[in-house]
């Protein structure tokens, strides 16, 4: 049974990958920020697989770093990494940008991913084998108007993948991103902070990814024959051409 680590587990695409992969018996350790949902989780997947929750933020170095020391010896041994914690904050032009929402999206998006990554890399090193999934976006592609700050940390981790694949290749880890386009969760209610009509808007007149069709993707990747490294792919909605030209019929 393999040990699969999944961060912002609690939500969207982390969550329906979390769902798939108790399915198929991987063993879990799910992580999050949310402490009730991470316990109905475990209960939710406790009849179909073995389960560990972490309850961190992966902004915080020190959280992220006692936390997954704290591993029980039966999850120690990481398998797959799903570098999925991320947010966007805000949609305004550079001039207007908020401070806070750029430390919040660099923070999570770019040195998150890192601080966990740091923990779970030195264990795949020494077994050379291991597989990491960084969870980017369209926007780490292109640049689109008022995505300023968003776009740049995901081009960070588009840049941190091709890294990491190139400096852990001479131990066999394999490396890959899933940039997906519009996908329907709770990221644009995150972005424009709490506005659900501004949220529900981004998706009207089309039909958007669901966070299952990503999920189903992950799953496809990481259970590849292991000579097969899917590097990086980018998942859109049949309506959306780019980050910004999308077929809505309203």
């Amino acid at each position: 049974m393999k040990t699969a680590l999944i961060t912002g587990a609690t939500s969207g695409i982390g969550r329906a990958t979390a769902r798939l992969l108790a399915k198929n018996h991987y063993r879990l350790i799910i992580c999050g920020r949310r402490e009730d949902r991470l316990a109905e989780l475990q209960d939710e997947f406790s009849h179909l697989t073995k389960v560990h929750t972490l309850n961190f933020d992966v902004r915080h170095k020190k959280e992220v770093a006692q936390s997954l020391k704290s591993l029980p010896k039966e999850f120690a041994n990481i398998d797959v990494l799903i570098n999925n914690a991320g947010n966007a904050h805000g949609l305004d032009p550079i001039e207007n940008g908020d401070v806070h929402d750029w430390d919040a999206m660099i923070d999570i998006n770019v040195k998150g991913l890192l601080y966990v990554s740091k923990e779970v890399i030195p264990g795949m090193v020494e077994r050379r084998s291991g597989h990491i999934i960084n969870i980017g976006s369209i926007a780490g592609k292109e640049t689109y108007t008022n995505g300023n700050v968003y776009c740049a940390t995901k081009h960070a981790v588009d840049a941190i993948n091709q890294g990491m694949r190139m400096d852990l290749n001479q131990y066999g880890i394999r490396v890959g991103a899933i940039n997906p386009g519009m996908v329907d969760t709770e990221f644009s209610e995150v972005r424009f902070k709490g506005d659900k009509q501004r949220a529900e808007n981004v998706y009207k007149g089309f039909e958007p990814l669901k966070a299952e069709d990503i999920a189903d993707v992950i799953h496809f990747v990481i259970s590849r024959p292991y000579h097969v490294n899917i590097a990086d792919l980018l998942i859109l909605p049949t309506a959306q051409a780019s980050a910004t030209i999308v077929n809505k019929k309203l």
